[in-house]
């Protein structure tokens, strides 16, 4: 598309080559959360197939045809193994045939019609010499998708296996092992995995899965974790040996994501590890992925308990990363070696990075990291090991962090951070200013929240997608320096998240890619090798501020009546579109709307509900509000921008000893900023008038008729577009990304100085759409690239960038 006018000037100089791109800078992060591993990646469909769940039936039901009858009972007497030591004892009485347990899988056993699955367990009858047992697969419905009947069970352990075919496609289907006839028999390591797993392994992984993951191109794979590597206690962490070799010796545990978090109870979340550190090593080298392993530091989640080892008892968790490294690199002659040969993979993984503890912070953990790293580098200097600044980027902990890791010369630091869409926008030029000479940055978990973390509403937009996007440009750009990315969470089941959002979503059957993974993978598929210095000159005026009101709670209930928005003396509200709060923006509490009052009920929850428009500027707000329990604040949401950036008016929150107006415009999204404070307070039960004033910048604010703030805060400007440019050295090619996050048409001038025969076409792939378009199981592709050539005339080109979009041009040279 040719453009008419100029707006904006794109400059490249290819003739001036900056630093080299870090090969490693596009990467993938997996933690087993969201069921992304059992349930997930992990291609085994039963879940508890061997009994160990702390509720050994949990996964499991009562399964009876016509009149059968019987027991189900849940034993560890002389097991099939000891690592797994409980089964399922099963009783059926005459006629006994067609009584059994039924297993309902993950959210439902998928399976696809026409499709080879390959059933297996361990069964005995000591006591019923003639007793066999039918092995089913049944719809949501009732109906027998595929059935098969096994041998005649032995008095001793065996395995028995089956082939299965459905004759229908069904999500929700359930697997069935019943008795021939009156008896007893015992079952262990009941398995239904599909014939065709990622590289058609036994027990293998989800194909579909894994093949989103290999058409990333990503350099490295970080995993298992996460939370789960640190444990909400220490003897729930992530204990790499106990997660390798045969898979009736690996031990359960309960998952660190198995509790209410955010609302949302998973009390079904155990690990099986039948996707355990092999499998992820093997995962690594089929995706053409560097492994990137993480440790327990002898530390639980400081989330959670906090748990610590001493100092002096730290040695079986170095030990434990020794042992890793001779795992993985060690030859097959040695002690760990011979363990990974002895998996089926006898050749060295030739492992170069380890994580020594996960989002870990403060001086407890600098002591420990100090422990590990003397540890490892006097026997492994080849390791470059990874080390993190905690869970928030910026503010004392961080501060702290790099306090130490600096004089520590450490290897590479691991930041986090989860914001709304302005942050990402804004932190474009963060590493701009980074120390060229200290430890490498690796941005190891990074997501654009449309709303706020773990909400329901949280949704893989394509503003946040493009967020990101502007975030890389800096991080490419500044690469010298951030040596490694991943964003996460990696996997979300639709029925089954703890955490939104997430990269690529799926449920029993079916996957699908969001648009943050394709902005991943076009980054990542169009890295270059060599930084190519870009400039970017707008003229544009900056857009006034403008944004959405709401209200909401601090710890506190409340109730919020009569609210106006005045706009030359209209009120431009319509109270019918907040009659029902479940349809607007809504971020935690209890929210009802009965005879005009809008009431938040739930007295301990920081909540908050917004309604309007994002255009909405110069206005007056006014409501009444009251405070319902003891204690706790009000709050009312001035401006919320449609990238998260916001001003709102604490009342009573804290202390209750001051009025507070604060903003996230210059720091992450849970630390507030305040903008300005009065001494007050608020009562229990007491109606009280609040107006705020909002003429361009300025900012009025009246508690019963009475001045409290007048401020004029200017947001910052964020650029409204972002470039980030390299060379391919290999295909002889110069890579222009560019990202225009914004609501319309950029007419772009650009020059590629310095470049010798240039091509008559480049070769374009867009990413674009609306602001709030997301894919979904039912239209995957709803935001999905598309490829374009452009004819070229010259170094000289004029080009219409879309609004809310991604591009990446290709040019040939010599």
């Amino acid at each position: 598309m040719l453009a008419e006018a100029a707006d904006v000037e794109i400059s490249v100089d290819a003739g001036q080559p900056g630093h080299q791109i870090s090969p490693r800078l596009y990467g993938i992060f997996f933690e087993d959360i969201n069921f992304a591993g059992d349930g997930g990646l992990n291609a085994e469909l039963v879940k508890n197939g061997s009994f160990e769940f702390p509720d050994g039936m949990m996964g499991w039901s009562e399964a009876k045809a016509d009149s059968a009858y019987g027991s189900l009972r849940i034993i560890d007497e002389d097991p099939a193994f000891s690592a797994n030591p409980h089964y399922l004892h099963i009783t059926g009485s005459a006629p006994g045939e067609g009584f059994g347990a039924a297993n309902g899988g993950f959210r439902g056993v998928g399976v696809h019609i026409g499709e080879t699955y390959v059933f297996s367990l361990q069964a005995r009858a000591p006591d019923s010499a003639h007793i066999g047992l039918r092995i089913s697969i049944v719809s949501a419905e009732g109906r027998v998708l595929a059935a098969a009947k096994l041998p005649k069970v032995g008095a001793n352990w065996s395995e028995q296996s089956a082939v299965l075919q459905p004759t229908e496609t069904d999500g929700k289907a359930r697997l069935v092992v019943a008795l021939t006839g009156p008896g007893s028999v015992d079952v262990d390591l009941v398995s239904l995995v599909p014939e065709a797993t990622w590289k058609n392994r036994p027990h293998g992984l989800r194909a579909d899965l894994v093949k989103k993951l290999a058409d990333l191109k990503p350099s490295f794979l970080r995993f298992p974790g996460g939370c789960i590597v640190e444990g909400s206690e220490l003897q729930y962490r992530y204990q790499w040996k106990t997660t390798i070799g045969e898979l009736p010796d690996r031990r359960l545990i309960i998952n660190r994501w198995n509790h209410e978090f955010q609302h949302r109870l998973t009390p079904d979340y155990f690990q099986s590890f039948g996707l355990g550190f092999f499998e992820f090593f093997q995962l690594a080298e089929d995706i053409g992925a560097e492994p990137l392993p993480i440790l327990n530091c002898g530390m639980a989640c400081q989330f959670n308990s906090g748990q610590l080892v001493p100092l002096d008892q730290l040695d079986p968790y170095i030990q434990d990363a020794l042992d890793l490294i001779e795992f993985a690199n060690g030859p097959a002659s040695s002690t760990w070696g011979a363990k990974r040969a002895a998996s089926g993979h006898p050749d060295p993984f030739h492992m170069r990075l380890l994580g020594v503890g996960n989002e870990q912070w403060g001086p407890r953990y600098f002591e420990r990291y100090k422990v590990f790293a003397k540890a490892l580098k006097e026997k492994h200097p080849e390791i470059e090991l990874v080390t993190g600044t905690g869970p928030f980027p910026s503010g004392e902990r961080f501060d702290f962090a790099w306090q130490q890791l600096r004089p520590l010369k450490a290897d590479i630091v691991d930041e986090h951070c989860y914001a709304m869409p302005d942050w990402f926008l804004r932190s474009a030029t963060r590493f701009d200013h980074y120390d060229r000479q200290g430890p490498k940055v690796f941005m190891g978990e990074y997501a654009a929240q449309s709303v706020d973390i773990c909400s329901p509403d949280n949704r893989n937009n394509l503003r946040c997608a493009l967020a990101e996007a502007a975030f890389m440009t800096g991080l490419e750009r500044n690469s010298d320096v951030v040596a490694m990315s991943s964003y996460a969470p990696l996997f979300g089941h639709e029925e089954a998240w703890q955490w939104r959002p997430n990269l690529i979503w799926f449920d029993s059957l079916k996957s699908y890619a969001t648009p943050n993974y394709y902005v991943q993978q076009l980054f990542s598929q169009n890295r270059g090798d060599v930084v190519l210095p870009a400039e970017i000159k707008d003229s544009r005026p900056a857009d006034p501020p403008s944004g959405r009101v709401g209200v909401g709670t601090l710890v506190a209930n409340a109730e919020f009546k009569d609210v106006q928005i005045l706009r030359d003396g209209e009120n431009i509200l319509d109270m019918t579109s907040i009659s029902d709060p479940k349809t607007l923006t809504n971020f935690r509490g209890q929210w009802e709307f009965k005879s005009g009052i809008l009431r938040q009920t739930d007295a301990k929850a920081t909540s908050r509900l917004q309604f309007g428009d994002y255009g909405w500027r110069n206005y007056t707000l006014s409501l009444k509000a009251r405070r319902l329990s003891d204690s706790g604040g009000i709050v009312v949401i001035i401006r919320n921008s449609a990238g998260g950036s916001y001003f709102q008016w604490n009342l009573g929150g804290g202390e209750n000893t001051q009025f507070t107006l604060q903003s996230n415009l210059a720091s992450h999204s849970e630390e507030k900023n305040v903008v300005a404070s009065a001494a007050g307070s608020i009562e229990s039960n007491r109606w009280y008038d609040i107006k705020v004033e909002l003429s361009g910048s300025r900012i009025r604010c009246y508690l019963d008729g009475m001045p409290v703030h007048d401020v004029d805060v200017a947001p910052p400007e964020l650029p409204r577009l972002f470039v980030a440019a390299s060379r391919d050295v290999g295909s002889h090619q110069i890579i222009l990304k560019v990202v225009n996050p914004t609501d319309v048409e950029t007419n772009a001038d650009l020059a590629l100085d310095g470049t010798r025969g240039l091509g008559q076409t480049a070769h374009l792939t867009l990413l674009h759409g609306l602001s709030d378009d997301d894919n979904s199981l039912a239209e995957p592709d709803k935001i999905a690239p598309t490829q374009e050539t452009l004819a070229l005339a010259g170094p000289q080109i004029q080009y219409k960038f879309l609004p809310q979009s991604l591009t990446v041009m290709r040019f040939d040279t010599e």
